[in-house]
C-alpha cells in the first residue's frame, strides 16, 4: 500500500510518500508559508531536490501541488491520486477523549476542533489538512494519530496537577506528554532489539530543538516530561522547560509584561538560545563552547544536567531502568551530549563503550558488554509510525 503521510502545521505542510510493503520513503517535501508568498519542495527517492515559490492561500492549494507532484510524469513517483491506498494524518492534541489512533470520521474531526483550545496553533491547522485532503481525495480512507496518545497510559498520579480539582473535570487542565510517536516508535524498537523480554522498564530520550523525556514499563507510557503543552519539562532549544509559576506574577509586575508576552519569552526567546546568548543549535553552542565561551559551556552543562535529573527520576518512579534510549537530532548525532547525560549515571552502573559512542545518525548499542544497563542510539522515524498505525486501521 502506498501512503501518504501528512504533517500539517500553521502555514507550513510537510508530506512523505510511504510503501507500507518495504517502509521505504518512496518521495517526501515540504510546503511553507502557507496563506503567505508559498514555498514548495519535491524529492523522489534517489531523485534531486526540487524547490519552487508557489502561491498557496490556503492548505488546499498546498495539498493540490503536494498531489501534482507525485504524479508528475516526468518525476512524479504515483501515476494517479488512485495510486494513493490511505492518507495519515499526525494530530498534535488529542485531548482526553482521543486516546489511541482513529479512522477519520466526522465525529473524530469534532472532536479535534472541540479541544482546538489545548493545541490553538496546530490543531486548526490539521483540520484544515484533513478537509484538503478529503476534497481531493474523497473516497481515499484516512486515519489521524495524535501526538498525545501514547502518553495515555500514564497513571493519574502521574498525570494530574495538584491544582484543584474542578479544573480538570471542567477544562482537562492536566499533563498530556508529546513527541508519542517517537517514543513510541523508539520503545518499540528497543523492546526489539533487547528480544522483547518481560517486565522491561526504558527511558527514551527524545532530544532535538523541542526535547522530552519519556519512561515505558512493558512498552506502556508511565510519564513524560512535557505537561499540558510542550513548554514543560526539559531545557529546550528556545523554551525554558521547568520553572517556578510564580515567575509569571514577579515578570508581570516588575516590567508590565502581559501573559501572553511572557509565554512567548519562555517558548521563543528561552532555553539555551537565552543562556548561551543567540545560539539555539547546539553544534554552535558546542563550537563556542570549545573556544572558551563560558555561557555557551553553562548552555550545554544545564541541557545534560535536567535529561540527567529526569532519568534519574523516572529510574525512581519505576524502581529501576534495563535501557535508556536517544534519538532526534541531538539524541542521535550528539555523541558528547549522550556521553555528558550518562556520566551522571554511573551509579545505575551504566558504562559508555566511548568507540561506539562516536556513532552519528544510526542504530548502535553504544553501553559496554558489561554495562548493567543498555544504552541505544535508535533514530526516530515518526513518519514511518504514522504509516504503520494508518495501514493497520485501514486494514
Amino acid at each position: 500500500m502506498n501512503v501518504l503521510v501528512i504533517n500539517c502545521g500553521s502555514s507550513s505542510l510537510k508530506y512523505q510518500v510511504i510503501d507500507s510493503v518495504t517502509e521505504k520513503v518512496e518521495a517526501k517535501g515540504l510546503c511553507e508559508r502557507i496563506g503567505i508568498d508559498g514555498n514548495f519542495t519535491y524529492q523522489p527517492a534517489g531523485g534531486e531536490k526540487e524547490e519552487s515559490a508557489k502561491p498557496m492561500p490556503t492548505h488546499n492549494e498546498a495539498v493540490s501541488f503536494v498531489i501534482e507532484a507525485l504524479t508528475n510524469e516526468k518525476t512524479g513517483v504515483l501515476k494517479s491520486l488512485d495510486e494513493i491506498d490511505c492518507v495519515g494524518h499526525r494530530i498534535v492534541h488529542g485531548g482526553t477523549n482521543l486516546t489511541h489512533s482513529y479512522v477519520v470520521t466526522e465525529e473524530v474531526v469534532k472532536e479535534i476542533e472541540d479541544c482546538a483550545d489545548l493545541a490553538p496553533l496546530h490543531n486548526p491547522a490539521h483540520v484544515l489538512g484533513i478537509r484538503a485532503c478529503q476534497k481531493l481525495m474523497p473516497n481515499t480512507p484516512m486515519v489521524v494519530v495524535f501526538d498525545t496518545a501514547f502518553q495515555q497510559t500514564m497513571p493519574a498520579k502521574a498525570y494530574l496537577y495538584a491544582i484543584p480539582y474542578k479544573y480538570f473535570e471542567e477544562d482537562k487542565v492536566r499533563k498530556y506528554g508529546f513527541h508519542g510517536t517517537s517514543h513510541m516508535f523508539v520503545s518499540q524498537r528497543a523492546l526489539e532489539l533487547m528480544g522483547n523480554p518481560e517486565h522491561s522498564k526504558l527511558i527514551v530520550c527524545h532530544l532535538g530543538n523541542g526535547a522530552s523525556v519519556s519512561c515505558e514499563v512493558d512498552g506502556k507510557c508511565q510519564e513524560n516530561s512535557m505537561g499540558l503543552t510542550p513548554l514543560d519539562g526539559l531545557v529546550m532549544g528556545t523554551r525554558c522547560g521547568d520553572i517556578d509559576p510564580s515567575v509569571v506574577e514577579f515578570l508581570n509586575k516588575k516590567h508590565g509584561l502581559s501573559v501572553e508576552e511572557i509565554l512567548k519569552i519562555f517558548n521563543k526567546e528561552s532555553g539555551v538560545y537565552a543562556i548561551s546568548d543567540g545560539k539555539s543549535d547546539f553544534r554552535d553552542i558546542a563550537g563556542a563552547a570549545e573556544k572558551g565561551d563560558e555561557r555557551a559551556q553553562l548552555a550545554l552543562d544545564m541541557f545534560a544536567y535536567r535529561v540527567a535529573k529526569y532519568i534519574g527520576s523516572y529510574v525512581a518512579a519505576m524502581n529501576g531502568v534495563d535501557a535508556i534510549c536517544f534519538t532526534a537530532g541531538i539524541g542521535e548525532n550528539n555523541g558528547m551530549i549522550r556521553k555528558m547525560i550518562c556520566d551522571y549515571l554511573t551509579f545505575l552502573g551504566l558504562e559508555l563503550d566511548d568507540e561506539a559512542n562516536k556513532v552519528i545518525g544510526d542504530e548502535k548499542l553504544i553501553s559496554t558488554a558489561d554495562s548493567k544497563v543498555k544504552a541505544y542510539v535508535i533514530p526516530t522515524n515518526e513518519e514511518l509510525a504514522i504509516a504503520r498505525e494508518t495501514v493497520a486501521l485501514v486494514k
